[in-house]
Formats: structure tokens, C-alpha cells, sequence
């Protein structure tokens, strides 16, 4: 089954070029299913290039996904255009009062690594959301600084500044097998790395969550959080083979001081054109995910956001 999304949404060609099925709004309507409803709250700069990355992967399911994008109410983006943001994107004060439910949300991460939570100009708004998603959305997955800020005001988990960035492709370990998230994960992983904080082991697990994805080397990579229905994972397996590319060649050109992505160009020579090793776990994890939504998720979207003793009693 196909994704909807707007046929004008950039994101809807990119898709359909790839293969990946896409349905315009108006032939989903035609469909007498109810799709399982995704909101993307997006905080990245570059809006477009994450909606893409998002929707390839959850829009790979056999299940008719409904995507809709959500914005910070007050905060203004400067790297895309206002017209795409306008016939886009809903600023949750607007998805708030409405009332409406989701039975899925992606936070995404945000390149304000180096603030502290309560010094981002969002942040209460963001807390707002966080709190909103536990009556209002089945499933939420917190993406990079995205799950960091979740676990921080729900567990007060603190991120800590690494000396230099981890930034590369990094062997990771698979933790639980047995999870619904991992089905079909190899023992270890490729994942990409890109961030300039951390979370530590000993206080994820301190506040009783459960780490299914970990690495030697960057730490923590995916955790479940069972109590407030979330998953966090704090690397890239959304990016694109040539994103990490493009980040390294941005910060070259600026003078900043940058390391070559670890065993990412072959070689690890940036002539040669990167390799992508962790394309078929990024499908999976998702549509793991999106899975498990469908198999949880109740059907009257009322009831998303009961508690699952009041769903046990209804059958749901």
C-alpha cells in the first residue's frame, strides 16, 4: 500500500521516481481503509531533504500511510521557503486545538546540540508536545537531539558534550534481539553517527529504560520506553548515502575543524564516492515500527492515548 501525500509535496515525485508508492489525496479518499495517521515534526533546517528521508521509509510499508507535517508555532525557518512551509506544514498550536490524534509522531532531531534544553527558543513549546503526545499520539519516535530532549523531560536523562564530534559510520550491537523494533536486524550494524553529545549507558539504564541498539565506541543508540509508548534513537539511519558527505564538505568550507566521517569513503579517502551499508536496517527499523503501530494502534483513534488497562477492557 502506498503513502498519501500532496502531489505537490516535493517529496511526492522523489517517491514515485524511486519506486516507492505514492498515492495523491484524492485516490486514498477512494479507499475505504483507515490509514494509520504519521505526523513529522520537523525541526531540521533543511525541511525538504528530511521530509524526503522520512517518507521513503515509512512510506515503505504495505500499510496506506497518512503523512502530516507539523511545525513550531512561533519559530521561523531560514533555509526553506516560506510558500513550502505555508502549503505544507501545520504549526502545532493549530494540530493542538484541533484536537485531532495520531497514531504514530517522528521528532527530529535539531543542530542546537550545543544549548542547553531550557535555552532553546522552543523549548517550552517543545515540552508542550511532549506532554501533548502522551494523550494524543499511539506511538512517538524521537529522532537524534529529538529523543534526547524526550528522555530528558521524561526521565531528566542529561546529554553531555563529547570532545570532538562522533561522525561516521559506526559498528553498533544488537542488544534485544527478540524486540518487535530489531525483527530481521543482523547481530551488529553499520548506523551513521553525527552529533556532538551524548547520553550515558548507566543513565539511561538507571531510569529503568531498555537499550536494544548500543555501540562500543558512540554509546546508546536506540532505546525503548515502554511507559510513554516512545522509541529514541540518537543516530542517522534515515540519512541519505550522501549526507554525511555533504555535512563534511559544509564544515571543510567554512574552516571548521572536521574529521573524515569514519569508514565511510572507502578507503576513508573523500575522492571516492561514499558507500551506503545501512539502508536495508533503516527499512527495517521503520517498518518494524510502523508494524507495531499497526498491530497496537486501536481502530476508533479515540481511543489512542487511553491507558492500555482501559483498551484491554474494551478489546481494542
Amino acid at each position: 500500500m502506498p503513502i498519501k501525500l500532496p502531489r505537490t509535496l516535493p517529496a511526492y515525485e522523489v517517491l514515485d521516481r524511486e519506486g516507492v508508492m505514492v498515492m495523491g489525496e484524492d485516490a486514498a479518499d477512494q479507499q475505504d481503509i483507515r490509514p494509520l495517521r504519521i505526523g513529522l515534526l520537523n525541526l531540521m533546517p533543511k525541511k525538504i531533504a528530511t521530509e524526503n528521508q522520512f517518507a521513503r521509509l515509512i512510506g515503505a510499508t504495505p500499510l496506506q500511510i497518512e503523512l502530516s507535517l507539523i511545525r513550531m508555532t512561533e519559530h521561523q525557518t531560514r533555509n526553506t521557503a516560506a510558500d513550502h512551509m505555508e502549503s505544507f506544514y501545520r504549526p502545532f498550536a493549530e494540530v493542538e486545538a484541533s484536537g485531532e490524534k495520531f497514531d504514530g509522531l517522528i521528532i527530529t532531531g535539531a543542530p542546537i546540540e550545543h544549548l542547553e534544553f531550557p535555552e532553546v527558543t522552543y523549548w517550552d513549546e517543545l515540552q508542550r508536545v511532549f506532554d501533548w503526545t502522551q494523550s494524543h499520539v499511539h506511538s512517538t519516535f524521537g529522532v537524534c537531539w529529538g529523543g534526547m530532549a524526550m528522555i530528558n523531560h521524561f526521565h531528566g536523562v542529561p546529554k553531555h558534550l563529547l570532545n570532538q564530534k562522533a561522525f561516521g559510520c559506526i559498528r553498533h550491537r544488537n542488544c534485544a534481539p527478540a524486540s518487535p523494533y530489531l525483527r530481521g536486524f543482523s547481530d551488529d550494524m553499520v548506523i551513521p553517527v553525527s552529533r556532538w553529545t551524548e547520553l550515558k549507558r548507566e543513565e539511561i539504564e538507571d531510569v529503568g529504560l531498555r537499550i536494544l541498539i548500543d555501540s562500543s565506541e558512540t554509546g546508546p543508540c536506540l532505546v525503548e520506553d515502554i511507559d510513554h509508548r516512545a522509541v529514541y534513537i540518537f543516530n542517522h539511519l534515515e540519512y541519505d548515502s550522501h549526507t554525511l558527505k555533504e555535512e563534511y564538505d559544509r564544515d571543510v568550507a567554512a574552516g571548521q575543524p572536521i574529521n573524515v566521517p569514519a569508514n565511510y569513503y572507502p578507503g576513508d579517502d573523500p575522492a571516492e564516492p561514499p558507500q551506503n551499508r545501512w539502508r536495508s536496517h533503516a527499512h527495517l527499523l521503520y517498518g518494524n515500527w510502523i508494524s507495531e503501530i499497526y498491530l497496537t494502534t486501536p481502530y476508533d483513534m479515540a481511543e489512542i492515548g487511553r491507558s492500555s488497562t482501559d483498551l484491554r477492557k474494551k478489546g481494542l
